[in-house]
Formats: structure tokens, C-alpha cells, sequence
């Protein structure tokens, strides 16, 4: 059986027809598609999207309906064994490797992102419980997390991965805490001292390993803990400890995976987050050992679909404005982006934890806040 056979039977399982008239069927322009997939498994499925050898009316419905007839285990390309080999055999997040996902993609221009972004540039997943618009969304997100760590006046709390200063800025201004938020990117930091102006946050472009002022009365991570590494999971979890204060609270929020893996997708460290892998329930127990007690573990990761078909609805929006910076493959790749992640949360193949942890336990119990 050909490639193209193989694949109009796999689609069918699926429910998707090859140049069908559904939104989610796949109109294939180029006949190379099918032994570009069969030979090159995700990446090729992304790169040939890339190229424009095909497309789906609704992309995100397509990419669904495939995660949810497994079709990683119908594809299992050589290319992939040596993609998994060099993650087992070298420590990718390692420190001298650290910066690197900041040039690929937090660099990649504030432009985009402040038009895809709500109006605290709030790069994860938002919290729709209650609330109608991607700024409402974030907020919410935002006061939950203070919530969660019982946040007061005067608190001095770091945020690993602070992005552009919106966790900071939230806590800052609604909360009158004092906070430092660190980033890997020059970018970031540069636009983010200007937004949170005139309140008590300290913007770093710094390793997290680096970080040596604490104890801190609280840490919070959001959406960082994704580019650290299973072979740093330790490390990570040990420096969050020595910074913290002993009777203080660390809230983790990051993606995490159904299994255990030890590398991303090829096609996403490849072209969106390099080094980057997503953390299982079992990697993150093991990294906690002795060091954390579980307080609390909440699982809201459809609201991260909704979130990134927002993000996607705006940079789409907004290209006309934003083109002449980029190009059409470029385009492409980030619609392939969002729109495959949103599939990911959609077909419940990922997941959005926020977990939040103590030194020694909370005497009495922790009140879980939702």
C-alpha cells in the first residue's frame, strides 16, 4: 500500500476526507505530501504546511480529529529516534543553552505580540470561569494565582519566567506586593520595565539558576517551567526551596503531559520553543521529593483552547498591520502554531496545572481556591 492509500485510511478513521468539502478535510496541493509525512512524521506534517502543499478550512478542527485517532503512533519516522536519542544523551535546557528559546521566540518582535496578547501581555493560559474576553480572562487568571499564594501588602515574591512584567505588574498594582520577575529575553524585559513604570517590580534578564537574593515570602512560575528540561526538573525544584521562605507558598503553572517523555514535538523545537518539553505528573513528583509538599493541583487546560484561539483570532486580525515585518511562510507557521496547540488542549492530549506547593505542609490544610 502507497503512502497516499495509507493516509486516505488513516484520515478515515479520523473522519476526514482528502479534498472533501467539510471544514475539517485537508485539500492536499501537492501529491509529495504523503511520502513527506510517511518519511518525515510531525515535522514534515508542519513544514509541508509551511510550504503550503496543503491546507484545512478549519485547521484546529483537522488537527483535532487527528491527535484523537492517535496518529503520532501510525507515524513513526527514523528522523524521530534521533530527535529523542540527542534529548536522552545531552542536557538541552542546560545554562549554556538557557537563552537560546529567547532569540527564537520572545524575540521574535513585540509588535506581534502586543497585538495578539490581552492588555497586560499575559502569554498563558487565561481563566474563563466567570469572564467573557481574553482581558477579563487574564485578569482573572492573575488574581487567582495572588489568591492561591494568599498574597498580601508588602509580600516579596519572585516570578520565574516573568515574561512582560504582567504577574508582576497585577500583584504590584492590585496587591501592593514588591516583585521580581526574571526572563530569559532582552526583548521582554526592555517593553516590560516601561509597563510596569512607577511600581515597586524589578524586571531581570537572568537563568533561574542564578537568582540569589532570596528567601522570598512567595514564588510563583507561570508558563516557564515548560523550557526547563526532565534532566533539570531537580535542579529547578531545589533552587525554588533555598529561595523560599519556610512558610511560604511556590505556585507552578505549566503545561504538562499525559506520559512521560523526554522531548517536545520536533516540529515545535524546531521552529517555535527550542529545547522545550512538557513535564508529566510522574516527572514532577519525582522533582518534588522531599523538597514540597502538594497543596493543591487544578486542572483547567480546555481554557487554554479557548485562550489560543483568542491569540490566534488577533494575530490574524492584526497581520495586515504586522506583515511587512515578516512573511507569508512566517505566517503560516505561526497559524500552525497556535491553531495545533489549541488541538492539543481540544483532543486533551495536554493539560494546565497550577500547582501549588509548600516547604513543610500547612498546618491545618490548605483551602483550595477555584
Amino acid at each position: 500500500m502507497g503512502s497516499k492509500e495509507k493516509a486516505i485510511r488513516i484520515l478515515s478513521r479520523a473522519g476526514v476526507e482528502v479534498n472533501g468539502n467539510k471544514p475539517w478535510d485537508i485539500q492536499v496541493h501537492d501529491e509529495r505530501f504523503y511520502n513527506r509525512v510517511f518519511g518525515g512524521g510531525s515535522l514534515a506534517l508542519g513544514e509541508s504546511y509551511m510550504d503550503a502543499w496543503w491546507d484545512a478550512e478549519d485547521l484546529a478542527a483537522f488537527l483535532t480529529k487527528l491527535l484523537c485517532v492517535k496518529l503520532e503512533e501510525h507515524i513513526r519516522p527514523v528522523s524521530l529516534l534521533f530527535h529523542i536519542a540527542r534529548a536522552r544523551l545531552l542536557n538541552l535546557q542546560d545554562k549554556s543553552r538557557a537563552f537560546e528559546v529567547a532569540v527564537q521566540h520572545y524575540d521574535a518582535g513585540n509588535d506581534l505580540y502586543r497585538r495578539m496578547l490581552d492588555k497586560r501581555m499575559t502569554y498563558t493560559c487565561g481563566y474563563w470561569k466567570g469572564t467573557n474576553t481574553l482581558d477579563d480572562a487574564q485578569e482573572a487568571k492573575l488574581d487567582l494565582v495572588c489568591k492561591k499564594i494568599g498574597l498580601k501588602k508588602g509580600d516579596r515574591v519572585l516570578d520565574i519566567g516573568g515574561g512582560w512584567g504582567s504577574f508582576a505588574g497585577f500583584a504590584a498594582e492590585k496587591y501592593g506586593a514588591e516583585v521580581v520577575a526574571i526572563t530569559i529575553s532582552k526583548e521582554q524585559a526592555r517593553l516590560g520595565r516601561e509597563l510596569v513604570k512607577g511600581l515597586p517590580v524589578e524586571i531581570r534578564v537572568q537563568d533561574y539558576r542564578s537568582v540569589d537574593d532570596g528567601p522570598y515570602d512567595h514564588i510563583v512560575s507561570l508558563g516557564m517551567f515548560e523550557h526547563v528540561g526532565y534532566k533539570n526538573y531537580r535542579t529547578y525544584m531545589k533552587k525554588v526551596r533555598e529561595l523560599l521562605n519556610p512558610d511560604g507558598l511556590f505556585l507552578l503553572h505549566t503545561i504538562g503531559n499525559n506520559v512521560s517523555r523526554f522531548t517536545g514535538d520536533p516540529w515545535i523545537n524546531k521552529y517555535i520553543f527550542s529545547n522545550g518539553m512538557l513535564p508529566s505528573i510522574a516527572q514532577i513528583g519525582d522533582a518534588i521529593e522531599r523538597l514540597f509538599v502538594v497543596e493543591d493541583w487544578h486542572n483547567f487546560g480546555p481554557d487554554y483552547d479557548r485562550t489560543l484561539m483568542e491569540w490566534f483570532a488577533n494575530f490574524d486580525k492584526s497581520w495586515p498591520e504586522i506583515h511587512d515585518n515578516y512573511n507569508e511562510r512566517f505566517y503560516r507557521m505561526w497559524k500552525y502554531y497556535l491553531l495545533t496547540s489549541a488541538a492539543t488542549f481540544r483532543a486533551r492530549k495536554t493539560q494546565l496545572w497550577q500547582i501549588v506547593f509548600s516547604p513543610e505542609g500547612i498546618p491545618g490544610g490548605y483551602k483550595s481556591i477555584r
